[in-house]
């Protein structure tokens, strides 16, 4: 179990708390690239418990910026769109992506008293279909380059939500998770096991984890002779054959969600460049009864999807966790470990070091998750020849 501050640690994620300081060392994907367009270029973002607008000016450049016009207080998500920035819809007063305050249109000719204002920015990139932010301080490090995000023989495509509405902590919990899936999800597939308490745990064999430079890699060993790896990218991406999570802190009870799919292309067919790439794009739909509605008012159809199994658990334990009241067993070691590589990494942060993962040469090669290697496809290889021999 935590105490009750120890897990206050681990949940808060807004300005000034632990976690928020450690969240903000690493780029974040807040939006699909096609959500910003000529007629549509502004978006309102929650994002770390900070209210933000992304926007996409005239000269084709993309900014996040704090949502409330330093002048008055304005939203800026009804700014208007220039060549040169955004500029507040309430007295004009004009933005560049960076938070230079470029004009104050009413104040007296030859003024300079723009120079004095500056509006809190965040930088932003383009990675795999996706906008992604840098909350925390300078220098940014630079997004990694992981093998599923920018292979150019691999196709990717984004599901963007449904949303989350508890705290972040619980689904990266649930993503080391190692036994759950097997109770949990022990009816995916159309699958029928013999008892509903054991579902299909005795699929496993055994399990290995391993630490790597971005987190820790996990592979999952069968009785049928095929293999998968399910690596965690520290802090909060999930991933699994063929998907890798997105799990981006609202605030302290809500997840903004992108999972980001990926397949080989055709044999000797490449892709455009990460950076540029449009990806297909579609949203999540609703998983819960009414789509909004907190436990014990919403139902999960248990029967709907691996999805609406998995919101159940993360929302039905309540906004924030409680875990002074928990009872851990055996089985959660991963759950340990994850939890001591935060700490680590808490502390780290606090003496000044750069967290688990951070890259900061631009030039770096591209980091292999092994993903691929266990993809649907090729794990039903491995297992039709382990059924072979």
């Amino acid at each position: 179990m935590l105490s009750k501050e120890e897990n206050e640690r681990f949940t808060r994620v807004g300005p000034g708390t632990p976690m928020g300081a450690l969240l903000r060392r690493y780029w974040h994907p807040v939006a699909p690239v096609q959500e910003l367009t000529s007629e549509s270029p502004t978006k309102i973002l929650r994002v770390l418990g900070e209210d933000l607008v992304l926007f996409k000016d005239k000269s084709g450049r993309v900014g996040c910026l704090a949502d409330h016009c330093a002048h008055r207080g304005a939203s800026l998500l009804y700014g208007r769109v220039e060549e040169r920035g955004i500029a507040c819809a309430y007295h004009g007063w004009l933005y560049d992506t960076s938070g230079s305050c470029l004009e104050c249109p009413a104040e007296p000719a030859g003024s300079m008293f723009h120079l004095t204002v500056k509006q809190t920015a965040y930088p932003v990139r383009r990675l795999a279909g996706l906008y992604w932010i840098y909350m925390g301080p300078d220098p940014a490090p630079e997004i990694p380059r992981y093998d599923v995000w920018v292979r150019r023989d691999l196709q990717r495509r984004i599901v963007a939500g449904p949303n989350l509405e508890c705290n972040w902590f619980q689904a990266i919990e649930n993503g080391v998770d190692s036994f759950h899936a097997s109770i949990l999800h022990q009816d995916a597939g159309g699958r029928a096991p013999a008892s509903t308490t054991r579902g299909v745990l005795d699929e496993i064999d055994h399990i290995d984890s391993w630490p790597v430079s971005f987190g820790v890699q996990k592979r999952y060993y069968y009785t049928s002779g095929w293999w998968r790896q399910h690596p965690w990218i520290f802090p909060n991406i999930v991933c699994l054959h063929g998907v890798t999570q997105h799990n981006t802190p609202i605030d302290d009870t809500h997840v903004l969600r992108f999972r980001l799919y990926f397949e080989p292309r055709a044999e000797n067919s490449e892709g455009p460049d990460s950076t540029e790439e449009v990806n297909p794009l579609e949203y999540g739909g609703p998983v819960k009864e009414p789509p909004h509605a907190q436990h014990p008012v919403a139902r999960y159809d248990m029967r709907k999807s691996v999805e609406a199994q998995d919101f159940m658990a993360w929302e039905t334990q309540g906004p924030i966790a409680d875990r002074s009241t928990e009872r851990l067993a055996t089985s959660d070691r991963w759950i340990v470990e994850l939890r001591d590589v935060f700490r680590e990494n808490l502390r780290r942060v606090e003496e000044g070091l750069d967290p688990l993962g951070v890259v900061r040469d631009p030039a770096h090669g591209v980091i292999e998750t092994e993903l691929s290697s266990s993809s649907p496809e090729r794990m039903a290889a491995r297992g039709a020849a382990a059924r072979g021999r």
